[in-house]
């Protein structure tokens, strides 16, 4: 028990909540930029309206899967959290907890998801606020 206490609170240690430029800085660092042919922009808009660049957010979907991290990646699908029910998949490799707690973990296995058929559209936030709008706002004054 006071192993798993010991691990949330370094989880929650380890969260934060990122700047707008900041979090591109960050992206561009670990090769977001133009990754699957998708800008930066696409990345800095579709984090903001997923998480708004908060590493620790998670959601609660009706299936009893939940959504974690900077860019919420899906339980059923792509991380092992032991408590979705029903057929899980763990297309990354990774605990969920991990993308919350690990920002690196976070940009790979996002890298993952978006090589999928689906690529960045997989991501309701992008479908519905970033896709074939002028997304330039998300960058501008960053100097990236």
């Amino acid at each position: 028990m006071r192993s798993l206490v010991f691990l949330l609170l370094v989880a929650v240690a380890s969260a934060r909540v990122y700047t707008r430029c900041e979090w591109a800085r960050v992206l561009k660092a670990n090769g977001m930029n133009g990754y699957r042919g998708n800008s930066l922009a696409n990345w800095v808009c579709l984090t903001q309206w997923e998480s708004n660049y908060n590493t620790a957010a998670t959601n609660r979907n009706t299936d009893g899967s939940t959504d974690y991290g900077i860019f919420q990646i899906n339980s059923r699908w792509w991380c092992q959290d032991n408590r979705t029910p029903g057929t899980t998949h763990n297309g990354c490799g990774v605990q969920c907890s991990e993308l919350q707690s690990n920002v690196n973990a976070a940009i790979l296995c996002a890298k993952r998801v978006v090589r999928d058929p689906n690529g960045i559209a997989a991501w309701v936030g992008w479908r519905n606020n970033c896709r074939g709008r002028d997304l330039s706002s998300y960058v501008a004054g960053c100097g990236v």
